[in-house]
């Protein structure tokens, strides 16, 4: 019986497509089919000194999807793409300037438009938008932490500001996801240390992740600081408890000027993202291999298309006997 033909999503970006076929070609004829051509054209396409380049412009377009567009929009997009590729810190990067344009051009004037003239179904379809906005922001706000911007340097003030600016209507409160993140996450890496550690938790039980999102939610504010303070880093623990708080006396600032305006622009962004994203490492961390759980590749879920080294595991060396096999069970008896 023959291997049959694939069929790919038209989801899936057109490297993912030729990693496909390729697979389905080996499987087909094990023996005549070479790695190499496919192999230089995933470099060539991430490459910016090769003419087959290909940036990334948008999250659910690949570049080659819009050769067909008319001659007028595609000289217009030619030419955005081209000025992109100079905004940007990193030219295959286009996308984080194509999305903080539209950001600008979107979520900051629909915010100002609900505190001047609210309308409960303005209001609904802002959240709406806001709500489609969060991840691929948190994704922008990732990068921006891990390489401290990702502007051209000639755009630094921007690149330095736009948080300041967009956080809160994306759920963030100032600072807190660098502080948390890099600062804290990385170097805990899941381990007994971390505040959003899953490893004391039942990762199948409904009431223990009630636990785990309630802690963050109402505590993260205090916790993240005690932590910096105990682990002798006391000017950060300062910095971190000094944005977080601000951040909350602003949305309180915001509720007295216009209540209906605050939750809908402030308020349940934050609760959203705060939701979403314990939700996103509990997931992230619902399968720790307790016979080996400082493995870089077995402490976490990793996906295609998803770097391992994100969700390294980094402070498991010192467990000891706290560890047992647990499945989807705890893996941390220790203090």
């Amino acid at each position: 019986m023959g291997i049959p033909a694939l069929t790919f999503d038209v989801q899936l970006t057109r490297p993912d497509r030729l990693v496909l076929q390729q697979l389905s070609d080996d499987m087909a004829s094990p023996s005549a089919t070479d790695d190499e051509p496919i192999i230089a054209k995933l470099k060539a396409v991430n490459d910016p000194s090769d003419a087959r380049f290909e940036p990334t412009v948008f999250t659910t377009y690949d570049q080659a999807d819009t050769d067909n567009l008319p001659g007028v929009l595609h000289r217009l997009l030619s030419s955005y793409i081209t000025w992109a590729r100079t905004a940007c810190r990193v030219e295959t990067d286009v996308v984080f300037v194509t999305h903080l344009l539209l950001y600008f051009s979107t979520s900051i004037p629909s915010a100002i438009l609900l505190f001047t003239r609210f309308s409960y179904l303005h209001a609904v379809f802002h959240i709406a938008m806001q709500g489609y906005y969060m991840g691929p922001y948190t994704l922008l706000k990732h990068q921006h932490i891990h390489q401290r911007g990702v502007l051209a340097r000639r755009f630094a003030l921007i690149d330095n500001l736009f948080p300041y600016v967009m956080d809160p209507l994306m759920g963030h409160t100032w600072n807190s996801y660098y502080y948390h993140h890099v600062k804290h996450h990385h170097v805990e890496g899941n381990g007994p240390g971390d505040l959003s550690s899953t490893i004391r938790f039942q990762r199948d039980s409904l009431s223990h992740f009630l636990q785990y999102l309630g802690r963050f939610f109402f505590l993260v504010w205090l916790d993240l600081p005690q932590y910096f303070v105990r682990s002798g880093r006391t000017a950060l623990g300062v910095k971190c408890g000094f944005w977080e708080v601000g951040s909350y006396v602003a949305l309180v600032m915001a509720f007295r000027v216009d209540a209906r305006a605050a939750l809908f622009v402030f308020g349940l962004p934050l609760l959203f993202l705060r939701i979403a994203l314990m939700v996103g490492n509990w997931g992230q961390h619902a399968f720790v291999d307790c016979d080996e759980p400082d493995s870089d590749y077995r402490s976490s879920v990793t996906l295609v298309d998803v770097a391992v080294s994100h969700e390294f595991f980094l402070g498991f060396s010192d467990l000891g006997s706290g560890v047992r096999v647990g499945g989807k069970g705890k893996c941390w008896n220790g203090g």
